[in-house]
């Protein structure tokens, strides 16, 4: 199914979607991305093969860090768990 993005999305193959971007998905992908807000619904409503119907947002959601988002400010911040040393 052909949806447009509302926000930008990483592919499985790794490429980087732009908002406005049209992109083909299946329809478990599809469910998603429509969970996260990350697709355009111009007509604010859109049915997918599942049957799901979802209303627009109004403001499109943000995933990541941005371009220019400087690289300690990248990971995990100092609330997260320690990493798990098991078997080592």
């Amino acid at each position: 199914m052909h949806v447009r993005l509302s926000a930008y999305w990483t592919d499985p193959d790794g490429t980087v979607r732009s908002p406005g971007e049209t992109v083909d998905v299946d329809a478990v992908t599809l469910a998603r991305m429509e969970e996260q807000g990350m697709v355009d619904n111009s007509d604010s409503q859109t049915t997918s093969d599942a049957g799901t119907t979802t209303g627009s947002t109004s403001k499109p959601q943000k995933i990541g860090p941005g371009p220019t988002t400087p690289p300690e400010n990248i990971g995990p911040g100092p609330t997260a768990p320690p990493a798990d040393d098991i078997g080592k």
